[in-house]
C-alpha cells in the first residue's frame, strides 16, 4: 500500500451525531428541568415520546459510517434503541454516559470521541451545545453546530443546557 492510501485510510470517516436537540425533539419534556427540584427521571423516561428531527434524520440516513453518542445515562439504552429504530434512525453503535457519571458534557463528549480515535477518526460532530461544541472546535473536531429543533420556550431549553454544564445529567 501507497503512503497516500494509508493516508486514505486513516482520513476521518466517522459521523458522530447527538441524540437530544439533534435527532429527537426533545421541547415536550424541556419543563421537567425547570422544575425545582429538576425532575431527572421524568425527563429521560419521557424520551420515548420524542419526535424525530427530519433534519438530523436525514443527515444519519446519508452517513456511511455513523456512531451516536448523548449524555443520556445508560440505564436508558433499550429506550434510546428502541426510539432509533421505531423512527427508522440506521443502526450504529452507540455511547451514552455511564450512570454514575455527573461530568458537564462539555468534558464527557470529548472522552468519547477520544476513545473513538479523535479528530483523525471522526469527520464531523453534530451536537446543539454550545459549551460543546466550543469545546470540541478547541480539541481539534469539525463540528457542525445544529439549530434545527425549534426553539418554541427559550427558557426550558436554557434549563437543558444549564443541566448539561453544571449537573452533567444529559
Amino acid at each position: 500500500m501507497s503512503a497516500s492510501e494509508q493516508g486514505e485510510a486513516h482520513a476521518a470517516t466517522l459521523i458522530v451525531m447527538d441524540i437530544d436537540g439533534v435527532l429527537a425533539d426533545v421541547r415536550h419534556r424541556l419543563h421537567f428541568l425547570a422544575a425545582r427540584p429538576k425532575l431527572w427521571d421524568e425527563f429521560f423516561e419521557a424520551c420515548v415520546d420524542d419526535a424525530p428531527l427530519e433534519q438530523g434524520l436525514a443527515i444519519a440516513d446519508a452517513a456511511d459510517h455513523l456512531v451516536y453518542f448523548s449524555g443520556r445515562p445508560e440505564r436508558y439504552r433499550a429506550a434510546t434503541l428502541a426510539w432509533l429504530e421505531q423512527h427508522g434512525f440506521p443502526r450504529a453503535p452507540l455511547h451514552l454516559r455511564p450512570d454514575a457519571d455527573r461530568r458537564p458534557a462539555r468534558d464527557y463528549k470529548p472522552d468519547v470521541l477520544a476513545k473513538l480515535g479523535g479528530p483523525s477518526a471522526v469527520r464531523c460532530v453534530y451536537d446543539d451545545d454550545d459549551r460543546v461544541i466550543q469545546r470540541l472546535e478547541t480539541l481539534g473536531y469539525s463540528v457542525v453546530h445544529v439549530r434545527w429543533m425549534p426553539a418554541t420556550d427559550t427558557l426550558n431549553q436554557l434549563a437543558l443546557f444549564d443541566a448539561q454544564e453544571r449537573e452533567g445529567r444529559t
